[in-house]
């Protein structure tokens, strides 16, 4: 039978599953087009649940067979969504559910399930792809250990846990650890592993390896070493021990997500993988180490302590994504890190939040969950962390993990267990700061200031705009972290954390000689929107004095957009105050060469736009593309007589090595780069590009040429290397849309999808151009609507056979809302194109639908 529409599914409607089970038990006969799975899981009644009905989930299976204790299946239901067997057709209190059902890997282009990559079988379960394997109550509260047999002519053939039987033809392994269905794994091909191995703390060796296709042996060392990094780093901060005889991990081609932390077999998009110097840049060896480490680091938050259900996904990756966010800042510079990562959440999730996808941390409903593996519930999960660890102290926070692992460990666990913990620590309510979860949009908090009698009073004022579903927003805990600056530059306050929790309150500081610079929100130390009258010399004398790393930098942004909004608005020229600030930091030694680096990048065209649009401009993409070009080619005059130095100071000599100072180095060297090619019309960068011995060095030039529309004979020059290189053409793929002109984006994404080497079904390759056309902002926007269209017509073509990806995609048109009355028509008319579309699936039906919001 047909399903109806799909209906929403509410947090307010979870109930306990009425049978758990004992244990799974799985054997897969394999084949491409015809899998069989043969299962036996015994199940036993809830005894905390009323006994009821047997509800297993199945998406796209042919069931052969099915019996209860041995007894054929009778009197059950079944719909395309899965199978009900009545409670009076079952058992008393626990029976053996067994069952056959052939599946069809090769066909399987959704990648979620079992599916196809190149010749090798491959699963991805989470959220719900395990439904897609077999029948199953494909749900995190149930939790068993699983025992897998495969059968199957691949030569290698890898599951969760531990190896109890490899031979030619048959692998048996066996997982002790319970875990639910959506952390279940199975990769078969013909596979070469890079092997090592790690002592724990306590004395056990592990054996790990990471297993890649043949040819790929040698680009694995780095992703390695990151996870022995890893193991060690989470046993000394966190105390977390591996728990396994072994640790594997799989590169694969065609994947969905980034990587997935199923236990003891992670599974990995190639690219967070594979790494040499002459084939991945610094950016791709970071986020190598960041993600080989979140990955890792959900062996506890998030396998050992799952959640209770998918509305609890914050719950495991806002953990994980801070605890690889300690990790990355421990392994390189934390005030890099810092910034690194809040350029992030800006750029993302503070767009998410200020438009018609918002929503809180912990939604309250969802149509398709894969819709909410958001920036929302990672990154802003991530930052209710951090604000948490910065209110309780970081010793409380230790003994609170401590007491959350004890008292979870093998648990399916919610919001409220974890701020449980930290109550019973501290002794803290935390019912208030719980709305942090609970309630969407991003925090305006406004600043003003008093001073007399030697004593400096700031008051805060905080609001939150409505968000769709939400109008009336409550005051949440604010953690202010503020410092306070002398006038000769001095910090007559240190950092000092000041609790909003009211609309609005005042902060005293007494006995003062002079009225201080405030330096506000520290180390970005609450996802807020912070706005106070200040002039460009204040920012200035911070970006010159400010003590605090983040603030220092966010100074010098402020005065970037405070200069970028007059150009764009009135045509103005850029002034004095910035020009001369960076050029003080452009010759400060004293600085991280990756901070400079940042400091002298201007602020994006998205960013931009956001900006303007807050304060009440509408912005035009073309314009704010102008300015930004206007400033650079202001400050690569300014910086003539620095960059030369600067950019030859910054070649480390020696072989290429990933580790922060020479990534920083060349950070610094590239954006100096970016600057004098504004001056020598890409003569400088056309040399690097030639004598370059690593891909940083020579993406970055490519890049710079095709800024400044040179770079053609360079272009194909790389092609014709590289042809042979997936990753690699991957980014040669992006490059030509990212930095194309913005009224020549649209036609050059169209042509490059004609290429022969556009693989269409492969996401990595479908994002390279069709999102590197999304992500070139001016491009995008184009006044033709020339980008829109071919957006739109690539993810209807996508939709029906990868609608996850597909639905992602649609993002892009998340900020119609900004823009002029033309460009929104053209928007919104693309969008309710996509959602007319025959058989649209419910991811993509979703997500339109919630864009559109009101348009609808």
């Amino acid at each position: 039978m047909k399903d109806s529409a799909p209906q929403a599914v509410h947090l307010a409607d979870y109930t306990p599953p009425a049978w758990l089970v004992e244990r799974t038990e799985l054997i897969f006969r394999l084949d491409p087009t015809a899998t069989r799975v043969i299962s036996s899981i015994r199940f036993h009644r809830n005894p905390d649940v009323p006994r009821g009905d047997l509800w297993l989930d199945g998406e796209a299976l042919k069931l052969i067979e099915a019996r209860i204790d041995g007894t054929p299946l009778s009197g059950h239901e079944m719909t395309e969504r899965g199978l009900r067997v009545p409670a009076d057709r079952l058992p008393q209190d626990s029976f053996t559910w067994e069952a056959e059902v052939e599946i069809a890997p090769a066909e399987n282009t959704a990648l979620e399930g079992l599916y196809m990559s190149k010749g090798m079988y491959c699963t991805q379960c989470e959220a719900e792809g395990f439904r897609k394997i077999t029948y199953y109550p494909d749900r995190p509260d149930v939790m068993a250990p699983f025992s897998v047999r495969i059968e199957g002519e691949p030569p290698v053939m890898l599951s969760n846990g531990n190896p109890v039987r490899m031979e030619r033809g048959v692998a048996v392994w066996h997982d002790p650890w319970p875990k639910p269905s959506y952390l279940f794994a199975l990769v078969a091909g013909d596979l070469r592993a890079v092997e090592d191995s790690y002592t724990t703390g306590s004395g056990r060796k592990v054996s790990l390896a990471v297993w890649v296709r043949p040819g790929d042996e040698s680009r694995c060392d780095y992703a390695l070493d990151a996870l022995k990094r890893s193991m060690r780093w989470d046993e000394e901060v966190y105390g977390r021990e591996y728990d396994l005889d072994v640790f594997n991990i799989v590169a694969v081609d065609d994947f969905n997500m980034g990587a997935m932390e199923n236990k003891g077999l992670n599974i990995f998009n190639s690219k967070y993988v594979l790494a040499s110097p002459e084939t991945a840049t610094d950016r791709d060896y970071e986020m190598i180490e960041g993600i080989v480490a979140h990955e890792y680091f959900h062996n506890w938050t998030g396998n050992r302590v799952t959640c209770r259900d998918w509305f609890q996904l914050c719950l495991k990756e806002g953990l994980t994504v801070y605890r690889d966010q300690q990790f990355s800042g421990d392994a390189r510079s934390h005030a890099v890190k810092r910034i690194d990562d809040v350029l992030q959440l800006r750029a993302r999730q503070f767009r998410e939040d200020n438009g018609p996808l918002a929503h809180p941390v912990r939604p309250g409903s969802y149509v398709e969950i894969n819709n909410f593996y958001t920036a929302t519930v990672y990154e802003k999960g991530a930052e209710v962390i951090g604000m948490l660890k910065r209110l309780v102290g970081d010793a409380a926070y230790d003994r609170a993990l401590r007491l959350y692992f004890d008292r979870h460990d093998g648990d399916a666990a919610t919001i409220e267990d974890w701020l449980a913990v930290f109550q019973e620590v501290t002794g803290r309510d935390l019912q208030q700061f719980s709305k942090w979860y609970t309630q969407a949009g991003t925090p305006r908090v406004e600043v003003s200031e008093a001073f007399a009698d030697g004593t400096y009073t700031l008051t805060l004022r905080q609001h939150t705009p409505p968000t769709p579903g939400q109008s009336v927003k409550d005051p949440l805990v604010i953690p202010v972290a503020v410092g306070l600056l002398s006038p000769n530059g001095d910090e007559v306050v240190p950092t000092t954390v000041l609790e909003l929790t009211e609309a609005e309150q005042s902060f005293s500081f007494p006995s003062l000689g002079a009225k201080p610079v405030p330096s506000l929100l520290r180390g970005f130390s609450a996802p807020v929107i912070l706005t106070r009258e200040t002039s460009a010399e204040e920012r200035a004398f911070l970006l010159a004095h400010d003590t605090d790393p983040f603030n220092k930098w966010e100074a010098g942004r402020s005065l970037a957009k405070d200069v970028l909004t007059r150009m764009v608005t009135d045509g103005a020229s850029p002034g004095p105050a910035y020009l001369d600030a960076l050029e003080r930091v452009a010759r400060d030694e004293a600085l991280d060469p990756a901070f400079r680096s940042l400091a002298l990048r201007l602020p994006s065209d998205d960013d931009m736009a956001q900006t303007l649009f807050d304060g009440g401009v509408t912005p035009d993409p073309l314009a704010i593309r102008q300015a930004r070009e206007r400033l650079g080619n202001a400050l690569a005059e300014r910086l003539s007589g620095v960059l030369p130095d600067l950019y030859e100071a910054m070649n480390i000599p020696g072989p290429y090595t990933p580790d922060a100072r020479a990534a920083g180095c060349r950070a610094l060297r590239l954006t100096s780069l970016g600057l004098l090619t504004r001056l020598d019309q890409g003569t400088l960068a056309a040399r690097q590009f030639r004598d370059a011995d690593n891909m940083t060095e020579q993406l970055g030039a490519l890049s710079c040429l095709l800024d400044h529309g040179r770079g053609q004979d360079e272009l194909q020059g790389f092609y014709r290397r590289w042809r042979d290189d997936r990753l690699v053409m991957d980014k040669w793929f992006m490059l030509q849309v990212l930095h194309a002109a913005p009224l020549d984006a649209a036609g050059i994404a169209d042509q490059l999808t004609a290429h022969p080497d556009f693989d269409w079904k492969n996401p990595n390759r479908f994002r390279a151009v069709i999102g590197g056309l999304t992500a070139n902002a001016a491009g995008f926007h184009a006044p033709d609507g020339a980008a829109y269209r071919l957006v739109a017509d690539w993810l209807i073509r996508l939709d029906p056979l990868n609608p996850q990806t597909t639905a992602r995609m649609t993002t892009a048109f998340e900020t119609w809302g900004r823009y002029d009355a033309d460009r929104q028509a053209m928007m919104t008319g693309e969008l309710r194109r996509i959602l007319a579309t025959k058989d649209l699936s419910r991811d993509t039906t979703e997500m339109v639908s919630r864009i559109l919001g009101d348009a609808a």
